[in-house]
């Protein structure tokens, strides 16, 4: 569905996106993540069209983008970051002005119009002026709006920014109902988002791709590099040093200290397993251990670190 050949963009002074090539298959959803200034949006503006590349090819269904942009943009439903509607419209009436945009007409525009209208769950703001919504209810109908001639491929930009954390879990569960007939990538910060609903990742960081995979693959190869957690009852300030000395540990953050007991997050090196030389610590300094617990890593945790060490390589 999306095919991106050596694609570059440079602007007065920098490389926004540098050289990145990639594909989306029929029916995947795929996350799109990177950093703030990773090169997402300037990527994402390259395949629907809004700006050109400096080098490099986008085709989407088997069209190019710019040689043959009418035809891709047809196949293409766009939900910018901040997402554009005229506030002196009815949500009805903007989406049927958007289906006739897109080259629907007549009765094939009406079931456009009511299809994303029962979709997206505006059937009871669908009269209401676009000027008087709540910020979710924007974001449903700039993703009706997406929709609305029903495309083979949405490309989301930060769909759920500004939402509420029960709006998130709607918006999650409609993503989802959406993949069994679109193909979709979407850009988001909201990981555990893109853990539980999407196929692949693209993790894109200072314009580079630096990882492309599934999400349980990623986190999979820091699963034995995980993150400890322990509590001791201690006070002393030489504590972090000490375990830190232990062959193997990366690094050491006390979260808090309740009383005389301290709460400590240890990151281990891969394929460390550091739990018992802690144990023999604990007691050879007579410090009483109430937990010790491995937490396996996440797509946060492979984001974290995968973007960190390639910006500490670059």
């Amino acid at each position: 569905m999306i095919k991106v050949s050596n694609l570059s963009k440079q602007y007065v002074g920098r490389t926004a996106v540098n050289n990145i090539s990639f594909e989306v298959d029929p029916g995947e959803i795929v996350g799109f993540l990177g950093p703030n200034g990773a090169g997402k949006t300037t990527t994402i503006r390259m395949l629907t069209g809004y700006i050109p590349p400096t080098s490099g090819t986008v085709s989407i269904g088997g069209h190019d983008v710019f040689s043959e942009s009418i035809k891709a943009r047809q196949k293409i439903g766009y939900m910018p970051e901040n997402v554009p509607l005229y506030d002196d419209m009815r949500v009805r009436e903007y989406l049927r002005f958007r289906a006739e945009l897109k080259g629907l007409r007549g009765q094939e525009a009406r079931q456009g119009v009511n299809e994303v209208i029962d979709l997206c769950d505006l059937k009871q703001i669908r009269r209401q002026m676009i000027s008087s919504l709540s910020k979710g209810y924007r974001q449903r109908v700039g993703l009706a709006d997406a929709l609305v001639n029903n495309p083979e491929l949405l490309i989301l930009d930060e769909p759920t920014n500004g939402l509420d954390p029960n709006q998130i879990r709607r918006f999650r569960e409609l993503i989802k109902q959406l993949g069994i007939r679109h193909t979709i990538l979407i850009s988001t910060h909201i990981l555990s988002e893109v853990e539980m609903t999407c196929n692949r990742v693209i993790i894109l960081n200072e314009g580079k791709i630096i990882a492309n995979g599934e999400p349980n693959d990623l986190s999979r190869e820091l699963r034995s590099a995980s993150t400890i957690s322990i509590e001791l009852k201690t006070s002393e300030e030489k504590v972090k040093d000490l375990i830190a000395a232990i062959a193997g540990i990366k690094k050491v953050s006390k979260e808090h200290q309740s009383g005389e007991w301290g709460y400590f997050t240890i990151r281990t090196e891969t394929s460390n397993d550091v739990r018992e030389s802690i144990v023999n610590l604990a007691n050879a300094q007579e410090w009483p251990l109430r937990e010790i617990r491995t937490q396996h890593a996440t797509l946060e945790d492979a984001f974290v670190e995968i973007t960190q060490a390639n910006t500490s390589d670059s």
